[in-house]
């Protein structure tokens, strides 16, 4: 299946982290209101996710905006791995706001102190819900189309910003109206909580991109697939893959009748490419050219490792 071209992944990421700088500027105003009207733990919780959140958009656009730059002499793979860089430095500030507020709200279990005018955390916290909800199912549109690291690791915010939004209502009706001593502060420890583990789920992905993990076994079988559509590659091994942002590397080796000439394996290949970048643009495609009978000197287990071979018997 083709694959959108990385120039449009740049457009749609830039415009979705812009689309999170403005949600965040917006519901920071609203909630520092009610915090001060409220007092409650859990409505400061959320304030300091979304102060997070609009240091966060930030960083995102600039990394996207950044990581999009073209190749040059001093980075010839591209910027792409400043994406990853960004959603690290989110998980630190998601870490950093989990410990605040949970700290907060075993002081506030200690205190024994209660909220006050419920109503207004209760209406800012559903407007924060009604702006979040159109946020996130923007961003998941383009995490479908972009896969981008950055733009999930502020997905990971939101979506926590949303269940913050629900605690802090269902905090603050049950601690004034229902009379429920200490609920406030049980919700901060919850959220508290639940933000960590967006922290680690950011984390791996964003670990994964720098490290150069592999592609998804589906992915890598769909590429093997269009090159195995060339008769004349008796052979695809050593294949190695990689994503640093908007933009993927693929390196292999193939298998070919020792007796073309160096303009047929050449001419071949250039068909390879063009249809390998077809159904995956902006892939850097690396081919190495091995006469068909020809064992490499093992350097690893998977060096000799046959995706042809494999894909046919699967």
């Amino acid at each position: 299946m083709t694959q959108p071209h990385p120039d449009n992944h740049a457009r749609l990421n830039r415009n979705a982290a812009i689309a999170s700088v403005s949600a965040a500027l917006l519901l920071l105003c609203l909630k520092a209101y009610a915090e001060w009207a409220t007092a409650s733990v859990a409505m400061l919780g959320s304030l300091a996710d979304t102060a997070l959140d609009l240091f966060a958009s930030l960083m995102t656009l600039f990394s996207v905006r950044y990581a999009a730059m073209p190749a040059d002499a001093a980075h010839r793979f591209g910027h792409g791995k400043a994406e990853a860089l960004a959603a690290l430095f989110q998980v630190v500030l998601i870490t950093l706001s989990a410990a605040f507020i949970g700290w907060r709200a075993l002081e506030r279990i200690a205190s024994g102190d209660t909220t006050a005018r419920a109503e207004y955390g209760i209406i800012v916290s559903v407007v924060a819900i009604a702006v979040t909800l159109a946020l996130l199912a923007y961003q998941r549109r383009v995490i479908r189309q972009t896969e981008s690291v950055a733009i999930e690791a502020d997905h990971v915010h939101y979506q926590s910003d949303l269940l913050l939004n629900l605690a802090v209502i269902a905090a603050l009706a049950l601690d004034q109206y229902v009379g429920i001593t200490g609920i406030d502060p049980a919700f901060g420890v919850a959220i508290a909580l639940w933000l960590a583990w967006g922290a680690w789920r950011a984390a791996t992905r964003a670990i994964d991109q720098l490290m150069d993990r592999e592609w998804p076994e589906e992915k890598r079988l769909a590429f093997v697939e269009v090159a195995a559509r060339h008769p004349e590659l008796k052979s695809l091994h050593d294949l190695r893959t990689r994503t640093s942002g908007n933009r993927n590397f693929v390196q292999f080796h193939v298998d070919m009748d020792p007796d073309m000439t160096v303009r047929q394996a050449h001419d071949v290949i250039e068909k390879v490419e063009l249809d390998l970048g077809k159904a995956f643009p902006g892939t850097e495609i690396l081919v190495h050219i091995d006469p068909l009978g020809h064992v490499d000197e093992p350097d690893n287990p998977l060096t000799e490792q046959d995706e042809l071979e494999n894909l046919k018997d699967s």
